[in-house]
């Protein structure tokens, strides 16, 4: 089984944003154990003492207000961003990333989250339906408000469908746990910021670091999307590739 571990970066709600993102990381269950291992080992670099109190939320990191973030200089918050990024980049190669960009002002009548969420369980779907042996997947998210929205869309896109498509390789309803008890999540955590970096500061530095880890097939990026309006020409990677521009040759 794969499982789809999401979350969320950037605000529905805040004015001051342009976007919400949602990503995460695709993993093979076997792989959930190496990659905990990995994050703890960081963990204990930074906290030998407790390492299970720390909680890789990019967000803080990057910002250095609370502990144990508020002790390392700028440079050393940003670098460990990295880390946690490049444990993922030189895992498994049947681990894939996945991560939509939702542009608020380009669907104002519509919640970014709900955009999002739609997409990458199409997208997620559409993945295990091109592996063999007939591969199932789990959808796993952070806690938050959304958890009764979401599964209620959950349920609707397997019997009724998204706009897509109907999903014929999830099982279940989504499963929501606490981030500070999930390694896999706060990776899931550091590729949604990653892209919410690249879309809402034109800060490339960490979404270059997992780029070639977005799920694709025959060079179109298909684990990364960019949902805007009025903006034809966009030079991101992921409107590049759905223009015909092979990211990966």
């Amino acid at each position: 089984m794969y499982l789809l571990y999401l979350d969320d970066s950037g605000s529905a709600s805040n004015a001051n944003e342009e976007y919400l993102v949602l990503g995460g990381i695709c993993v093979f269950e076997a792989q959930v154990h190496y990659l905990t291992q990995e994050l703890d080992a960081i963990a204990q670099r930074i906290n030998p003492s407790v390492p299970d109190s720390v909680e890789f939320h990019a967000s803080a990191v990057y910002a250095g207000r609370m502990a144990p973030w508020d002790r390392l200089s700028r440079d050393d918050r940003r670098n460990v961003i990295k880390e946690v990024l490049r444990v993922f980049a030189r895992s498994f190669r049947t681990a894939r990333a996945f991560a939509c960009a939702v542009h608020k002002r380009s669907y104002p009548n519509d919640d970014p989250m709900e955009i999002a969420f739609e997409d990458l369980c199409s997208r997620f779907d559409m993945m295990l339906g091109r592996l063999p042996d007939n591969q199932r997947g789990l959808i796993i998210l952070d806690e938050s408000t959304y958890e009764t929205a979401l599964q209620r869309l959950a349920r609707d896109f397997r019997t009724l469908g998204t706009r897509w498509n109907v999903l014929r390789n999830t099982v279940e309803v989504p499963l929501f746990v606490d981030s500070t008890a999930s390694r896999c999540v706060q990776i899931a955590d550091h590729i949604a910021y990653a892209v919410f970096r690249r879309y809402e500061a034109g800060d490339t530095n960490y979404l270059d670091i997992v780029l070639s880890r977005f799920d694709y097939d025959n060079g179109v990026l298909h684990g990364l999307c960019h949902k805007q309006v009025g903006n034809p020409g966009c030079m991101c990677p992921a409107c590049l590739s759905r223009r015909g521009t092979n990211l990966f040759s």
